[in-house]
């Protein structure tokens, strides 16, 4: 069974963030506690909602900021005071701008999914408990369809080990059905889930049925009541963290890393067929690890990922677009910094600006930083 590790780094006083050319960097968090996870989602006025974990409480916390300026302001809310620890939040916007939060909480004694939503713009919340499993429910992620039905996945090791389990609503959160995904020999986890315009649903996840951690698909095309499952990668190192968006043609497009070359890559399939067929392309050639990649689509159907690499002798941020469907690709490093940057998450607004948001180690604990560019 996987464990949490909390690994606590000291960093050096912090240094300017930047990385010039159209981007602009400001921290987000001053906290005496750790502040991990960062997830971000615009709404449809270009409304920035951030949300992660913090230990500054003296246990972990949900944690939300919103910015109405494009990034320029924030104001801070705490969402969860609880006696467990709550980790790992994501968020989802839907068309209404309701935020919906999902994360993982030790608070009943085991780890469970909770739900939060707010129809204020993140002035108040209101929490659901998701999950009552005898096993552990690991590290949700979550999206809206187009009917604003919420569609929730994560990794339950109830059945003895870890499987995709499923639940989705039709009525704003108030109710949920429950469907498992997974029925396999290992390990299943890490998903993550994507919705096309016509509301098709499709989740990845990791899987270690072949023997080693491979990359696997699913596919709901009935939203959410019967699914196919594709196996997606044939490597002979670990494949993980994968992350999946899809463009306004239905194009499906994935990242994962890889430890196939010997150290940690991206690498990068897309399917223009619904799922049925593939390419793959590596991403990343680094002499150290790239890993934690995050992918968002902009208007233009151009792809944009964000990875942390350890090939500086640290961990910093990196950036990849494409402006031609993932055929070529453009690189840039965003961060140079003293201490770790980790974590990172990315939402693109209506004008096409990036927002990239991390965990920091430079001030000496982590805290949250963000990015916007400018061009």
């Amino acid at each position: 069974m996987r464990k949490l590790i909390i690994i606590l780094v000291t960093g050096l006083f912090i240094l300017p963030l930047t990385a010039g050319g159209g981007w602009i960097t400001k921290r987000l968090t001053w906290n005496s506690g750790g502040s991990h996870s960062p997830a971000i989602a615009v709404d449809s006025n270009n409304h920035l909602h951030v949300v992660w974990h913090d230990e500054t409480p003296g246990n972990y916390e949900i944690y939300y900021k919103k910015s109405t300026d494009g990034g320029s302001s924030w104001i801070t809310k705490r969402l969860t005071c609880n006696s467990g620890g709550s980790y790992s939040p994501a968020i989802a916007v839907d068309s209404n701008n309701n935020l919906h939060v999902v994360w993982r909480d030790l608070t009943p004694g085991t780890w469970e999914i909770y739900y939060s939503k707010s129809t204020d713009g993140g002035s108040s919340w209101i929490t659901k408990r998701l999950t009552w499993n005898s096993g552990w429910s690991w590290d949700p992620a979550l999206a809206v369809d187009s009917n604003n039905n919420l569609h929730v996945v994560w990794e339950d090791d109830t059945p003895g080990h870890w499987e995709i389990y499923y639940k989705k609503s039709t009525d704003g959160g108030s109710s949920w059905i429950t469907k498992r995904l997974t029925w396999n020999s290992d390990w299943s986890y890490s998903p993550a889930i994507a919705v096309d315009s016509n509301n098709n649903l499709y989740v990845v996840w990791v899987d270690e049925s072949p023997g080693n951690s491979e990359i696997y698909y699913s596919k709901s095309i009935d939203g959410g009541s019967s699914w196919t499952t594709k196996r997606l990668s044939w490597t002979s190192g670990c494949s993980s963290s994968p992350a999946i968006a899809v463009d306004s043609n239905n194009h499906l497009h994935v990242v994962w890393k890889d430890y196939t070359p010997g150290n940690g890559e991206i690498y990068y399939k897309k399917s223009t067929d619904g799922g049925s067929s593939w390419t793959t392309k590596r991403l990343t050639w680094n002499s150290g690890d790239s890993l934690s990649p995050a992918i968002a689509i902009d208007s233009n159907n151009h792809l944009h990922v964000v990875w942390m690499d350890s090939t500086p002798g640290k961990c910093e941020i990196y950036y990849k677009k494409s402006t031609d469907g993932g055929s070529s690709w453009t690189t840039k490093r965003l961060t140079w910094n003293s201490g770790d940057s980790l974590s990172p998450a990315i939402a693109i607004d209506s004008n096409n600006h990036l927002h990239v948001v991390w965990s920091d180690n430079t001030p000496g604990n982590y805290e949250i930083y963000y990015k916007k560019s400018t061009d």
